[in-house]
């Protein structure tokens, strides 16, 4: 009886110390979690306070804006060059009014040590001719209001030997200093681009920034809570993410200076023009968010007395540069810009008295004469003296054109009984123009197997298919058409308002890229067009490595589009791709974006990437986001 009790004593014991260890683990056990819970709530609150706002615009400098003037285009001359008369030599003359937050200057008064001088421009064209004007601004001042007014000279009286200022058109905008963007009549990601405007009269490009200490002209502001970047050091040739475009650039075209894009495939406008390329051509005023084209000229000497250098002459380049302007493409021709590579536009070439695409002898010009650096964002025109056409000079990519006039017995001769041209000066330049924009035109995705009615000679073949031509192929009224591109009437592709299934809206047709392809057929010597039977066509890409399609995200993003498109009006289809192995794409994004103009052959451009929150959904890099998270 004893030993029972002794027993159920050690038995009492063992159970008090086991509740007491079971005790004293549960209390460990509710500490650690409370100091988890707490360690977690100090490092959510250390990373909330991690973020402070410095509201400063400018404390490394004496603030003010420069307003740069880069360009100014006039757009009368294609009226009057398709007008009668001799109206198209007058060049006009004009000027610009600049106002600053009240402080207003005029550019035609240049004044030196109290002596004012009138100084116009004059001509259609003022590029590289680069104005800045300079305002003081106060200091931490948030906004300043600029507005530009462009002016005309016009000649007055009975013998014009008067003239009036007359008033061409206008445009407002405000800066903000802290984002160092502006808006009004003009801004970021616009219809017609960023920094570039288009009035009636004139056509303008300009840049508005700040005085910036570090000199890479990002806004303090913007580097010190946006970007994250050193204010006091230049970032304009930083490329911190590694994917070849410094931090300036991508800061400007809204790109994350820290997560590597690929610019070597991006082509947002869809314009052939990769970013990587956009970047490189930016002193030449490229966009990458609006089509442009560049075009370099070079051409043949004299070939006697009566045979003068074989240059493009001024009027047929802002004719054409017009007709694509209305059309919202911007064009470039260097025939001898200044800053340009050693054989940039403007080369005298040797001269031959006929060259053709069959002979290839392009090809020697394309190789010693077009810069590799251009080729693939330029096209390339030679102005020669007989043969023109547009065939590759290398594979089978049509970025090559030969333009040829001369001022022979013959070529008159042909001019005033077959194209029913006088031998004028105007004449001579609505024929050049017409040539170059019909060769132009198969650059940009117009050709015989995309629309019967280009290049088409059946009109040729006697008097009863020329009636047959004139009443079926004769309503397609473009410069693509041979039967209407020598009509000094007509400088311009088709509007389409003759309706199918004679005609086509030229306009809507373009691919602008075309010049970077090779093309569906072969034109081999002694070919003939339109060769329907020799077209082969290619499977079009649409595959990226590396990524697969995702058929639920290309479905959302079509609706979220909403019919919108980056070459409008032209249609665009989409496509989304998914990155499949982040761990072998490291560098890559999760979301690829392409995009199609909806237009016959047309490739696939890579619009954007973007990335995926914990959800699945696609978030895409955005300063303006950025900016309004972090001042809300």
């Amino acid at each position: 009886m004893a030993k029972s009790k002794k027993v159920n004593k050690k038995t009492n014991s063992m159970i008090i110390i086991g509740v007491t260890i079971i005790v004293v683990a549960i209390l460990i056990i509710a500490g650690v979690f409370a100091y988890t819970d707490i360690f977690k709530e100090e490092k959510i609150a250390e990373k909330e306070e991690e973020f402070i706002l410095d509201n400063r615009v400018s404390p490394f400098e004496n603030q003010a804006l420069v307003l740069e003037v880069l360009r100014i285009r006039h757009r009368g001359l294609y009226d009057k060059l398709m007008s009668p008369g001799r109206g198209w030599r007058d060049k006009p003359s004009f000027y610009y009014i600049a106002n600053l937050d009240g402080l207003e200057y005029v550019s035609k008064d240049v004044e030196h040590l109290g002596k004012v001088e009138e100084i116009l421009f004059t001509g259609w064209d003022t590029m590289f001719q680069e104005n800045k004007i300079m305002r003081d601004a106060e200091e931490e001042q948030n906004y300043s209001e600029v507005t530009i007014t462009l002016m005309e000279k016009v000649k007055s009286g009975i013998l014009g030997r008067r003239s009036k200022d007359v008033e061409r058109g206008k445009i407002h905008l405000t800066y903000n200093y802290k984002t160092g963007r502006w808006y009004g009549d003009d801004s970021f990601r616009d219809y017609d681009g960023y920094g570039h405007w288009v009035g009636e009269t004139f056509e303008l490009w300009f840049n508005i920034y700040q005085i910036d200490s570090d000199l890479d002209y990002i806004p303090y502001w913007t580097e010190v809570n946006v970007l994250g970047t050193d204010p006091q050091r230049d970032d304009s040739d930083k490329d911190p993410d590694g994917d070849g475009i410094p931090t300036a650039w991508e800061w400007r075209w809204g790109y994350d200076p820290f997560t590597w894009d690929d610019h070597e495939k991006l082509d947002p406008d869809i314009d052939g023009i990769e970013n990587i390329e956009e970047y490189q051509l930016a002193k030449w005023l490229a966009d990458p968010f609006s089509q442009d084209i560049y075009v370099e000229v070079d051409y043949m000497g004299k070939g006697g007395l009566l045979d003068p250098p074989h240059i493009l002459w001024e009027e047929c380049q802002q004719a054409i540069i017009e007709k694509y302007a209305e059309h919202n493409i911007k064009m470039y021709f260097d025939q001898g810009w200044p800053d340009t590579p050693l054989n940039g536009g403007g080369e005298v070439l040797p001269h031959y008295d006929q060259i053709s695409q069959d002979s290839g002898m392009i090809l020697q010009f394309y190789n010693h004469n077009f810069p590799d650096e251009r080729k693939g964002s330029f096209r390339y025109v030679v102005m020669g003296h007989a043969g023109p056409f547009n065939h590759p000079a290398k594979s089978n990519v049509y970025d090559t054109i030969h333009i040829a006039y001369n001022f022979g017995l013959m070529t008159h001769i042909k001019n005033l009984f077959v194209y029913k041209m006088l031998p004028t000066a105007r004449g001579f330049r609505i024929k050049v123009a017409s040539t170059l924009m019909h060769e132009l035109g198969h650059s940009v995705g117009i050709s015989p197997w995309t629309f019967e009615g280009c290049d088409n000679l059946t009109y040729t073949q006697g008097r009863a298919a020329r009636n047959k031509f004139d009443e079926t192929w004769g309503d397609y009224y473009s410069v693509m058409n041979y039967y209407h591109m020598y009509s000094i009437k007509l400088l311009d592709y088709s509007d389409g308002s003759n309706g199918p299934p004679y005609d086509q809206n030229d306009w809507l047709m373009l691919f602008v890229p075309s010049f970077q392809y090779n093309s569906e057929l072969i034109e081999e010597i002694f070919f003939h067009p339109p060769g329907f039977d020799k077209i082969v066509y290619g499977e079009t890409e649409t595959s990226v490595t590396g990524y697969v399609y995702d058929e639920e995200f290309t479905e959302k993003l079509t609706r979220d589009m909403k019919g919108w498109s980056p070459v409008d009006p032209i249609d665009a289809n989409w496509l989304v791709f998914k990155l499949e192995d982040k761990d072998k794409y490291p560098n890559y994004m999760e979301i690829k974006i392409l995009v199609q103009p909806d237009v016959p052959y047309a490739g696939w451009a890579l619009y954007g990437e973007g990335k995926l929150d914990e959800d699945g959904n696609i978030i895409y890099y955005s300063q303006d986001d950025i900016i309004s998270e972090i001042t809300s």
